[in-house]
């Protein structure tokens, strides 16, 4: 199955939905930065978030970027999507080995005590930055509380990825549910009660569930609407040019200093971890008079 998200509503539009099915991405990220298991369930926890939260945008050229950083030996993450359900993303440390807490990979561990920050950048003068402090470092739990204190929206997220024996991605995914401010008591009830008995997002998606069926799902007994599907990705848009560009920008004595080194310079993207090479004849046509 091809990753996808799907959005919907549910009580009558006093719930809003999404969740997505991710484990392609997340296998590319893995694959690309060649993380440690934890790092990946990490990442791809990361990167389903940032994919879902990107299709609530508005705007075709809007970004969001969400950043951890985390006092544990992971030390952060960052990830950035669009509003197409593109998405792309690194850790800072891609091989932590950590022993299992509870019989799961420790995400909470890896990342530890620290900050979460969303930052929208939709066209505006300055972006939108929210900022919280990470409650548990597992991530589902620090996006439900920033939802909560900086955007003041009640939330459900869930986020999950199961890693197979050889260290693949065997499925990820995950959902946002949000309230409205005008939700009936007894629809927050349900969900609540709903949550209480949930299966866990990898066991949801490893039994074979659709993004749909994880929605029907949480949300059973409140009548569930799907409005659209949106295809999502990893997808970085780094290209030769634009790192010829930042260059480019680089001032006279900064490449000086690069070309007097006599050796081509290899620019390697942090999202997709794709290496550039120039030649010093190269560096010499970028560099400023």
């Amino acid at each position: 199955m091809s990753d996808y998200i799907v959005r919907g509503t549910a009580a009558n539009d006093a719930i809003r939905a999404f969740a997505i099915t991710s484990r392609e991405m997340v296998e590319e990220a893995r694959s690309r930065h060649n993380t440690s298991p934890v790092v990946t369930a990490a990442l791809g926890r990361m990167l389903s978030a940032g994919s879902m939260m990107g299709v609530m945008l508005k705007g075709e050229d809007d970004l969001v970027t969400l950043q951890i950083q985390g006092s544990g030996p992971m030390k952060g993450i960052t990830v950035t999507a669009n509003n197409k359900g593109e998405v792309k993303g690194f850790p800072n440390v891609a091989v932590v080995d950590l022993p299992p807490k509870n019989g799961k990979l420790d995400v909470g561990g890896a990342i530890d005590l620290g900050i979460l920050r969303v930052i929208k950048d939709m066209g505006l003068k300055d972006p939108y930055v929210g900022t919280v402090e990470l409650q548990t470092g597992e991530i589902a739990e620090d996006l439900t509380y920033y939802y909560a204190v900086s955007e003041q929206v009640p939330s459900s997220v869930g986020l999950g990825v199961l890693m197979n024996k050889d260290n693949t991605v065997n499925c990820a995914g995950g959902f946002i549910i949000q309230v409205m401010p005008f939700t009936p008591d007894e629809v927050i009830t349900q969900i609540e009660e709903n949550l209480k008995t949930l299966p866990s997002v990898t066991d949801m998606l490893s039994s074979g569930k659709t993004p749909e069926q994880m929605l029907e799902t949480v949300l059973a007994g409140l009548d569930v609407t799907f409005m659209e599907t949106y295809p999502a990705s990893y997808k970085c848009d780094c290209s030769r040019e634009r790192v010829i560009r930042s260059l480019a920008s680089l001032g006279k004595e900064d490449m000086d200093d690069i070309i007097n080194d006599g050796k081509p310079v290899e620019v390697k993207c942090q999202f997709c971890n794709e290496a550039y090479e120039f030649t010093i004849d190269e560096l010499k046509s970028f560099r400023k008079n």
